[in-house]
């Protein structure tokens, strides 16, 4: 995500740190860029314009001057807009002090929003809450089937009417049947259309006037840009929502709508999706999202992720194998199944600061389908091989294991080289996590001062 974005960004700053003092019209041709690479990235043009200004206001004078190291303290502004710019601060649902939590799901056909609803629910769950989902698309055609074998995946209670035509009849009910049977959080799936109509507003505004949610929330596919933005505002006129979740937005290289949607329509982005797995929707924290745009990394998220995913007896075995660099060629099967879980390992690295520069991750990318490669070499090697590649191997060797496992001498090298990468994350990983914890606070980022 943001990738055309964090790859202009970083290359601007990169040359605003190779000079020594700043003048102010190094500042103002850094800006520039900054405001081309907004633009290209479908950033609202008024956005862009207030943006440049107040960091220029910031960046150009006494501050900078005083600043010992001019550059970073361009960049560290630069962060602090975009957060500002992005929401500030992370924003929850808001929770009903007597339940159930009622959240309606609302936004156009095409946006993702039942499978939004199931991976709201999946996440509401593992914080604790209980969840009932409720198929109200009485139009398009599945809907109903959609939610239904999405809820059964998830073993999470799916609300039907079979028959009901009417889609706040089926709210209505919902509502009820969650008091009954112990839901605490109703997440409704709506209708959509094509493009916003009178009669789909209509029906929304009679069903929000009759169970009276707590939360709606807007699903906007953030791959369209400006015009999820422009859906955000009228959803947000006739309705009144009280936040917009981001679908797609792995898919999104540009950023336009993340970066538009809270300055034009004032709505806090609440969630975002990152794939298509039912475990890909994040909680949207602004400084985060800075941090990434700007090749600073998100240990936080990573660290989240990894806790909820993994094993720890397994990370705390994994943990003194990489301290005593006792790392095989096993291990790193065993952990390259763990990572998958966190998502594309692309992804991932980007999120560890120091490697989240875009050409860095294309040279160490490894694609989910390699994995059956990686193991039919590993397969193929003696333990010893496993165990000291670095030592045993050799030309007639590497032949050998080709040959058993179907692959090239190259790819034996190539799958070699991204061990002794993955070696070196693993050990940064758990030196940052180690003065994370120290620190109880966020790591001191390269970029600031």
């Amino acid at each position: 995500m943001f990738a055309n974005l964090a790859e202009r960004l970083q290359e601007t700053f990169k040359k605003l740190k190779g000079k020594g003092r700043l003048t102010e019209a190094d500042v103002n041709e850094a800006l520039r860029e900054v405001r081309l690479a907004l633009l290209e990235a479908d950033v609202n043009f008024r956005v862009v314009k207030d943006f440049v200004s107040r960091i220029r206001e910031r960046a150009v004078g006494r501050e900078l001057l005083a600043s010992l190291n001019p550059a970073q303290h361009v960049i560290k502004i630069v962060h602090e807009e975009l957060t500002i710019l992005m929401g500030g601060q992370n924003s929850k649902i808001n929770l009903s002090s007597k339940p159930p939590t009622i959240i309606m799901m609302v936004g156009l056909n095409g946006a993702g929003k039942t499978t939004t609803a199931a991976k709201l629910a999946n996440l509401q769950r593992k914080q604790g809450r209980r969840p009932l989902l409720v198929a109200a698309d009485v139009y398009r055609p599945a809907a109903v089937k959609q939610l239904e074998v999405l809820g059964n995946q998830l073993n999470i209670p799916v609300f039907t009417m079979p028959g009901e035509k009417n889609p706040v009849n089926i709210a209505r009910a919902s509502v009820k049947g969650a008091l009954t049977g112990g839901r605490d959080i109703v997440i409704i799936d709506t209708a959509g259309r094509q493009e916003v109509n009178e009669e789909l507003m209509a029906e929304l505004e009679n069903m929000k006037e009759t169970i009276v949610p707590h939360e709606i929330l807007l699903v906007v596919d953030a791959m369209t840009g400006q015009a999820a933005v422009n859906v955000a505002e009228t959803f947000d006129q006739r309705l009144g929502v009280a936040g917009v979740v981001l679908t797609k937005l792995d898919g999104d290289t540009r950023g336009g709508a993340a970066l538009s949607v809270r300055s034009v329509t004032g709505k806090p982005i609440k969630f975002i999706g990152v794939g298509e797995k039912l475990d890909t929707l994040e909680p949207f924290h602004p400084e985060r999202m800075a941090e990434r745009i700007l090749g600073m990394g998100d240990m936080l998220t990573l660290i989240e992720k990894a806790q909820e995913n993994f094993n720890a007896e397994k990370m705390a075995q994994m943990q003194k194998k990489i301290k005593s660099m006792d790392f095989t060629l096993d291990d790193f099967m065993e952990q390259l199944n763990q990572v998958k879980k966190l998502g594309p390992l692309e992804q991932v690295l980007g999120m560890i600061p120091g490697l989240g520069g875009i050409k860095k991750l294309k040279d160490i990318k490894l694609e989910e389908k390699e994995l059956v490669f990686v193991e039919a070499i590993v397969n193929s090697m003696t333990r010893a091989e496993r165990n000291e590649p670095e030592r045993v191997l050799n030309g007639s060797r590497k032949r050998r294991i080709a040959r058993g496992s179907g692959t090239t001498v190259q790819d034996v090298n190539r799958l070699l080289k991204q061990f002794e990468q993955t070696k070196k994350m693993m050990k940064q990983f758990l030196d940052m996590e180690k003065t994370l914890k120290k620190g109880g606070k966020m790591l001191k980022n390269p970029f600031m001062n």
